[in-house]
């Protein structure tokens, strides 16, 4: 049987229109719409971002689909199967599917797995990748912090499943994004601290989407927990990248006001 194509569409990191042209064409097009979400008695996040834009066609189906946000194995294998199970039926119909995912499809997305799984379970199935805007380049929108000149580093941090070796990755690299912050709050803060980096540090919830909140001062929040949808950037700064490389930022500002 020829299947038609999968795709895995991202969908920005809240504001509607950082939606691409390619996303809401594809999203537009499909048989079916699949629309994640954390709790079947919570909201999908992918459809609060593409309901205003993306109008259910006569014929288009909205699949909402229940991916637990845990640890446990088991919880992931009982959603993941009674997910194929749904796509499956779908899948032979000849329908096409667009799965629609917070974010890009390839940065920790639940839409990796079946990127990876579907060709297994439908030899010859098409699956193509719409990106979307992350959040990571999305937070240094919002905050005015760029994430990288010239040679500097960019460490990527899914904070939630451990932050055992931070002081080194701060000492490493010049820029971290920390993600999927949970109960480590209070561990990056002792982190923060004991590099001194807590004056270097942002904290953004939610970037671009209604509720978005921005705290430039750490101290300000409290270290119990850190929302699922947030993200603290790192910025040491102390190059200034492809103008001077190791150069003392201050040595080159005065250089160039010199003529130099």
């Amino acid at each position: 049987m020829k299947y038609k194509t999968l795709y895995g569409v991202g969908v920005g990191p809240g504001a509607p229109d950082l939606l691409t042209l390619r996303a809401i064409r594809t999203l537009r097009r499909a048989d079916v719409v699949v629309l994640p979400r954390s709790s079947p008695y919570g909201q999908s996040v992918a459809w609060e971002i593409v309901k205003s834009i993306v109008r259910k066609a006569p014929q288009q189906e909205h699949l909402f689909l229940t991916f637990p946000m845990s640890r446990e194995p088991a919880r992931h294998i009982d959603a993941w199967n009674l997910a194929f199970g749904k796509l499956g039926e779908r899948i032979e119909r000849g329908l096409s599917i667009a799965f629609a995912t917070e974010g890009d499809p390839s940065l920790y997305s639940t839409f990796i797995y079946l990127q990876r799984e579907a060709p297994l379970r439908w030899p010859g199935i098409k699956v193509e990748v719409v990106p979307g805007v992350s959040s990571i380049a999305a937070v240094p929108a919002v905050t005015g912090v760029p994430l990288a000149d010239g040679l500097e580093r960019i460490a990527i941090i899914p904070a939630g499943y451990g932050v055992d070796d931070l002081i080194d990755i701060f000492q490493r690299f010049d820029t971290t994004i920390l993600m999927k912050i949970g109960s480590e709050m209070s561990n990056i803060f002792a982190a923060l601290k004991e590099t001194g980096l807590t004056d270097k540090a942002v904290y953004v919830s939610k970037a671009t989407a209604s509720q978005q909140r921005i705290v430039r001062d750490l101290r300000e929040l409290t270290p119990e927990r850190g929302d699922c949808f947030a993200m603290i950037i790192v910025s040491r700064k102390e190059r200034t990248g492809v103008l001077a490389g190791d150069t003392p930022p201050e040595k080159v500002l005065d250089e160039l006001s010199n003529g130099h």
